[in-house]
């Protein structure tokens, strides 16, 4: 029966992925991050549907008009000239067939976001975009949550089979990414029950973030509480939400639990966290003398042969100095920009949407900074995305910003002041 629905719904999508191909995009997103086929028990289980939508969708796009040329933002030749510089890095790894292997992987999870690129050309086909995305690990995160709930935190939470955040710890991290995305999709939405249906499942989410029993994910949800809380106007109705919250949460979680929290402050006598830490001592001492090259694509089996347990290290270490500099300039850059925009749209009237899209994207990209410190996921197609949603942010905004402005010109004449949108579009 699953099987069933799964085929059926994977029809529906190829049919509008054929009618509209922005659709596609949401789709391929659905199908990235709910995964639904991973649900399945049969032979749907095993079927590539991923790539039947992106062939699909690669000749819809070919054949659309409805698409923009590829946004002119400093982001979108970095990710290329990073991914340029993989072919580099592989080429000259010490496990040839490994990194081969692993780069195919990784251009498979790269192309699909040239869809992104073009045919998510207006604000509402982005809000749809960021609200698919959110929905979808979210649905996860709160089947995840209701179990949890109901063994009394007694057991892990893990996510979708066979796939990137099939592991507790990376599951809570994606997790935590979602909440802010989710807030994205409440904001905009009209019917009330839908709103209020979509910050209930916010708790359930956490709930479900801790049963996971991930350390890093403690510290990523300490961080998003913070930064909820600051980008909040109803910071008096939130904190004592919150604060009731750990109070029931709390104490509710078990013994095993408090011990393995416990030994973030113990970790010289953890073996766990002390294994982390001699890998990314290799890491770091082999990055050092292969400046350039790293160890390629899963360098630890060559290096370490322990994972990495940090994006960090990974980028470090598997490509060198050039890559990750690449690579850390597209997060922080990010951040940066999506800040600049929130405060260049703080001083104009009508562009609040800039501010909260703004505001949350960022904080789920550096929930990402924060959780990838202690877990390797530096090709993890959720971040990528984040990246490119606050490129096509910045395009929209500075669009509008122009136009507001031009109106406004049209309107009073003799009020005009000079406009210097091109500062507008470089935050």
């Amino acid at each position: 029966m699953r099987d069933i629905v799964v085929l059926i719904f994977l029809t529906a999508c190829i049919i509008a992925a054929t009618k509209k191909p922005w659709w596609g995009v949401l789709s391929l997103a659905v199908f990235s991050y709910l995964n639904p086929h991973a649900y399945a028990w049969g032979f749907v289980r095993s079927l590539p549907a991923y790539y039947v939508l992106f062939l699909v969708l690669a000749v819809s796009t070919f054949a659309t008009d409805d698409k923009q040329p590829i946004p002119k933002d400093w982001r979108i030749p970095v990710f290329i000239s990073l991914w340029i510089y993989f072919i580099f890095t592989t080429a000259l790894a010490p496990l040839q067939e490994i990194a081969w292997a692993k780069f195919i992987f990784i251009c498979k999870i790269f192309a699909p976001f040239y869809f992104t690129w073009v045919l998510i050309n207006t604000r509402e086909k982005l809000y749809y975009l960021i609200s698919t995305i959110g929905a979808s690990i979210g649905i996860v995160a709160v089947k995840g949550g209701v179990f949890a709930i109901i063994t009394a935190f007694g057991y892990r939470v893990y996510g979708p089979p066979n796939t990137q955040f099939e592991d507790n710890n990376l599951f809570a991290v994606a997790m935590l990414m979602a909440i802010p995305l989710l807030l994205v999709l409440e904001k905009e939405l009209t019917k009330k029950w839908l709103k209020t249906g979509i910050m209930l499942t916010i708790p359930v989410i956490y709930a479900a973030s801790l049963s996971s029993w991930s350390r890093g994910a403690l510290l990523t949800m300490i961080a998003l509480t913070f930064m909820l809380i600051s980008d909040s106007k109803r910071k008096h109705l939130m904190i004592p939400v919150i604060i009731a919250g750990a109070f029931i949460l709390i104490p509710a979680m078990p013994e095993e639990w408090f011990g393995r929290m416990h030994t973030l402050e113990t970790y010289e006598e953890d073996l766990s966290a002390m294994s982390r830490i001699e890998a990314w001592v290799d890491g770091w001492n082999y990055a050092l003398s292969h400046p350039f090259t790293g160890a390629g694509f899963d360098g630890w089996i060559h290096v370490t042969m322990r994972d990495w347990h940090s994006s960090y290290i990974e980028m470090l270490a598997e490509h060198g100095f050039i890559a990750f500099g690449l690579w850390i300039s597209l997060l922080v850059g990010s951040v940066f920009s999506l800040t600049g925009l929130k405060r260049k749209a703080k001083r104009i009237d009508g562009m609040e949407w800039v501010i909260h899209y703004s505001s949350m994207v960022r904080a789920s990209i550096i929930c990402y900074m924060i959780g990838t410190a202690f877990l390797g996921l530096s090709y993890w197609d959720l971040i990528y995305h984040l990246i490119f949603i606050s490129v096509l942010i910045k395009q929209f905004a500075a669009k509008e910003f122009s136009e507001r402005e031009e109106l406004r010109s049209e309107q009073f004449p003799s009020k005009a002041k000079p406009i210097n949108v091109q500062a507008f579009k470089q935050k």
